[in-house]
């Protein structure tokens, strides 16, 4: 169900869009959702709305199943620009930048009083993964209050079904769904 309508100030929020996520192998086009991405970030600029630009550099310390068996420091391998946004995001001055080490972009940052600051109702949220960053950061996005809009072309996972899942069952129930194109067409028309 496209978007019913933009309040007055919404903010997009890009989550994880990096350079040591871009190579991991994806259940749509990596390409797609960064070109989706940087476009709804430009019409966002151009409209004087805020942009948040979201990256991990870490992870929760908690354990968990799929880490038992990665040796101990495993982070501490990566590259160096491995926490670096993408270039295509065209990083402004004016853009909010959000470094995390959960899952989502509001646990421990300070992302919620920013956008308050800016007088935000509406998140728009892009990024990978779906099921995971995604995800994560629109559930916060709900629980604070903010009314929640997911581009799912601007999005991918790394697990098909975890993106069908989060896209059908999870998002309707946290927001409104959009594509990129519905969602830039209520932009053009906002005041």
């Amino acid at each position: 169900m496209p978007v019913t309508v933009l309040d007055k100030i919404p903010a997009l929020i890009i989550v994880d869009l990096q350079k040591g996520l871009a190579g991991l192998p994806t259940a749509h086009p990596f390409g797609s959702v960064v070109d989706n991405s940087r476009r709804l970030a430009e019409a966002f600029r151009k409209k004087g709305l805020p942009v948040v630009l979201v990256n991990v550099a870490g992870g929760a310390p908690g354990r968990a199943d799929v880490h038992q068996n990665q040796p101990s420091g495993a982070s501490a391998a990566r590259p160096a620009d491995w926490a670096e946004l993408l270039e295509e995001l065209d990083r402004q001055p004016d853009d909010i930048l959000v470094t995390k080490n959960t899952w989502g972009a509001f646990q421990g940052t300070d992302l919620a009083e920013a956008l308050a600051a800016r007088h935000v109702t509406q998140v728009v949220i892009t990024g990978v993964a779906t099921s995971i960053g995604v995800e994560s950061t629109a559930r916060s996005a709900h629980e604070h209050g903010l009314h929640v809009v997911l581009a799912t072309d601007a999005m991918t996972d790394t697990n098909a079904a975890a993106h069908e899942h989060s896209t059908s069952r999870i998002f309707p129930r946290l927001g409104e769904t959009a594509t990129t194109d519905e969602i830039l067409a209520k932009l053009a028309a906002h005041a």
